[in-house]
């Protein structure tokens, strides 16, 4: 757990030197026509720095960078031991720099600086770790054949992957897309979300630092109509994987069509629900965990529980739980360590969660938290927000906001809540709270989600896949399981008679 104060986080802040220039083969560089975008910090509409908005030019210079390296295979066609050595040595700078990344982070997208460095940081590291550990349990085969043939079958890297990613746990969720297709032997371009891109262009010079060789790894910050696009459509990238907004992965795949069918691995939205059946016993806990299952991050959370469904006879004694752990999440300074909750990314998103609660409650929903809009006007803060609706129709039920709003209703039955939670075109993940073990399994067969928590929520590790079903997208990142993402396989046949 940090120590640090408010105090030593303004005084780190003094000593960052902001880098805001694309990474590619090897060297910042600013965008080829010197055009630049505003990295402006949440909690106060400040102007940190500038970074590069690169064009498409800049893109090309970058892919073709990273087939050079990959043809040349001073990455791709070395041991597994050596890739390890440099992940390993990657995440080691990593954990040296933690306090700066975790700033960087905090300034960058408006969360807390306290949660940065306790929870994103620290899973980045954990996944260089562990895709550096997994690289030699890849296993060729051999496969049973008749006498006089021997069939193998290898897995190889791909190529060129393009990574593009959210801003709301930026460092965390590129590791998770780097850091496997690095270990498969793979060339990669991250194309970071142009609110966040600074911790992204900061591991770019890490990993050169570590012995990355040059143009293995090129970062692209700017706008996605036109770096994203251009990746996208690419005839030279391999595969794409992304994680962010269902309307744009389905972009993504589209641009997959138009181009060379290159491979589109999505992690979409969200509109994940939680169940407090009524045989719970301990709706303290259950009350807690529901609260940080939409609140932390300021609800800027994938996988966030903004649905949550109550048993009726529960219902009058969980909601003063539920109101009371709310309050706990008003946001604050995100480089104060009291604040659980800091700022929205940027005035879009702000305006949009405003613009989405005036519409649920046009539509019936009862607000029964104080304002959304925050006393804090230096930035863009809302506070913790719960809407009960008297059915599943209201588009606090349905859609996802993004944000630090809590959609509630009651349910009558198991079948009747069942049914609730599985009527969303989204699939990324759902809880149930029940002290019942048949309760719990019959459940949780039945839920449309790729993953399941039961009297926890959003607990994870590097080792469990993550991903989620129907509009949530498909293929997985962390675990052994995302390697496959970034390898092709190879059957030779091979006639021993010859």
């Amino acid at each position: 757990m940090s120590t640090l104060t408010h105090q030593d986080w303004l005084n780190l802040q003094q000593t960052l030197s902001f880098e805001g220039r694309a990474w590619i083969n090897g060297s910042y560089c600013d965008a080829q026509d010197q055009q630049t975008l505003p990295c402006i910090n949440p909690a106060n509409k400040q102007t940190l720095t500038e970074i590069a908005d690169c064009s498409e030019n800049d893109v090309n210079r970058a892919v073709s960078g990273a087939r050079d390296a990959f043809n040349r295979g001073e990455w791709a066609r070395i041991s597994p031991s050596q890739r390890r050595v440099v992940l390993e040595k990657l995440a080691d700078l990593m954990a040296q720099h933690a306090e700066e990344l975790a700033l960087l982070e905090s300034l960058d997208m408006g969360k807390t600086a306290a949660d940065a460095l306790a929870f994103d940081i620290p899973e980045a590291i954990r996944c260089f770790r562990f895709y550096a550990g997994a690289i030699e349990t890849i296993n060729d085969e051999v496969l049973p054949t008749a006498e006089n043939v021997l069939a193998t079958v290898t897995r190889e890297p791909l190529g060129v992957v393009a990574a593009v990613v959210p801003w709301n746990f930026p460092l965390m969720i590129t590791s998770w897309k780097i850091a496997p297709a690095l270990a498969t032997g793979n060339s990669v371009i991250v194309k970071p979300a142009e609110q966040s891109s600074l911790s992204a262009i900061r591991l770019a010079a890490l990993a050169a630092q570590a012995g990355l060789p040059d143009g293995v790894l090129q970062v692209v910050p700017g706008q996605g109509k036109v770096a994203g696009q251009t990746l996208g459509l690419h005839n030279d990238v391999d595969c794409l994987t992304f994680t962010g907004s269902t309307l744009t992965g389905k972009r993504f795949m589209t641009y997959s069509a138009q181009s060379n069918l290159k491979r589109v691995w999505l992690e979409c939205g969200g509109k994940s629900p939680q169940i407090i059946f009524d045989d719970y016993d301990n709706l303290e806990r259950a009350a807690a965990t529901a609260a940080a299952a939409i609140f932390i991050n300021q609800g800027e959370v994938c996988i966030a529980a903004s649905r949550l469904y109550v048993q009726d006879s529960i219902y009058d004694r969980f909601l003063p739980l539920l109101l009371a752990e709310a309050k706990k999440y008003q946001p604050g300074n995100p480089l104060n360590p009291e604040s659980l909750a800091g700022a929205i990314v940027d005035q879009l998103q702000f305006d949009r969660i405003i613009a989405g609660v005036e519409e649920a409650i046009a539509g019936g929903a009862k607000e029964l938290t104080p304002s959304l809009r925050s006393e804090c006007k230096e930035g863009w803060f809302l506070n913790p927000t719960i809407l009960e609706c008297s059915d599943n129709s209201n588009l606090i039920m349905q859609e996802e906001l993004f944000g630090p709003v809590l959609g509630l209703c009651r349910f009558a039955t198991e079948a009747d809540v069942i049914a609730l939670a599985n009527d969303s075109n989204y699939g990324l993940g759902a809880g149930l709270w029940t002290n019942n073990l048949g309760r719990a399994h019959r459940v949780s067969r039945q839920l449309q989600a790729g993953m399941i928590w039961v009297n926890s929520y959003a607990d994870g590790a590097i080792t469990v896949p993550f991903g989620g079903r129907k509009q949530s997208g498909f293929g997985r990142d962390k675990s052994i399981h995302a390697l496959e993402k970034y390898t092709d396989l190879k059957s030779t046949w091979i006639d021993l008679n010859e």
